[in-house]
């Protein structure tokens, strides 16, 4: 018997794009934001990333609407809005 165990990690999408249920969606005014990274930090899909210091992005295949970014901007730069499907 081996002391190894198989190990697997989540990729993103390994579940499906889970983004279309979503009914709000983060909107970010990017003349408020200063990357500050915290909606980066706190989202609990992973779905925000932000690539050579530029302002931040939102997958929207995967964003589930929680808005929990929104709630943790100190500047207000991310809005929650209806979605048009």
């Amino acid at each position: 018997m081996s002391d190894e165990f198989p190990l697997a990690s989540p990729k993103k999408g390994s579940a499906g794009l889970t983004g279309y249920w979503r009914v709000i969606r983060p909107v970010i005014d990017f003349s408020k934001c200063t990357r500050c990274r915290l909606c980066i930090l706190y989202c609990v899909e992973n779905t925000i990333d932000q690539e050579n210091n530029l302002y931040p992005r939102i997958d929207y295949d995967y964003c589930k609407g929680c808005g929990v970014c929104a709630q943790v901007c100190p500047t207000k730069a991310i809005n929650m809005i209806p979605e048009v499907k």
